[in-house]
């Protein structure tokens, strides 16, 4: 519907769950507009443990859908959400939802502690784990999309991106530094003169920053 009733020239979609995905959906990314970036929250690599969670999805499915949003979008940035430490996840569990992401290879993941919510099923679950060990994991699980992350930005070093400049992140000798978004929603910084919601073509270098709010590449 918005691809075809408006002329915006780059659109970007926000979370989507992977059991409302269509077989034939990423046949719309034959239309230029749409950015290769797609987030599809996961929650769990382990089948068991999206079973307790109630999600309408497994391993299996997700992989099919992963392989089939690569296979139409190139240069694809998948990223996700995970949930660790929910009741019952033994520590089996939770090294099969490590094996799983890596597997899978996310650009980036939020991970999330578990904490119960009043009037939730999993609130009301036994084996509900000690925040000690939902942390732990949740630490193990950030070190690895860090990882992936640093993967993913890297094989776009020297390469030549499409950046929609956001916001003027400061000055130095070497004059304004602007920061923005590549198609597939890489962070980068670069210098120019009044950048602001101009989308311009970067060579991008090594990477300049790694924080809680991601990897950065400079222009």
């Amino acid at each position: 519907m918005i691809l075809h009733y408006t002329d915006m020239p780059r659109l970007r979609l926000s979370s989507l769950e992977p059991w409302e995905i269509a077989p034939d959906f990423f046949t719309l990314w034959e239309n230029p507009r749409l950015l290769p970036h797609l987030h599809m929250p996961l929650q769990s690599g382990c089948d068991r443990t999206l079973r307790r969670m109630a999600r309408k999805t497994s391993q299996s499915a997700f992989r099919t859908l992963a392989a089939a949003a690569r296979a139409h979008i190139p240069d694809l940035n998948l990223t996700t959400d995970m949930i660790c430490g929910f009741p019952g996840e033994t520590e089996a569990d939770f090294a099969e939802s490590l094996a799983y992401v890596e597997e899978i290879g996310f650009g980036r993941i939020h991970a999330f502690t578990y904490s119960p919510r009043p009037h939730t099923a999993a609130a009301t679950m036994p084996d509900q784990l000690p925040k000690a060990i939902r942390k732990q994991r949740t630490q193990r699980m950030i070190a690895l999309g860090k990882q992936m992350g640093l993967a993913f930005h890297q094989q776009y070093a020297g390469k030549t991106l499409n950046v929609l400049w956001e916001m003027l992140a400061g000055s130095d000798q070497h004059g304004l530094r602007w920061s923005g978004y590549s198609d597939n929603y890489i962070r980068v910084t670069g210098y120019g003169e009044d950048l602001a919601n101009r989308v311009t073509q970067v060579v991008v270098g090594d990477i300049g920053e790694i924080s809680a709010d991601g990897i950065t590449l400079i222009a």
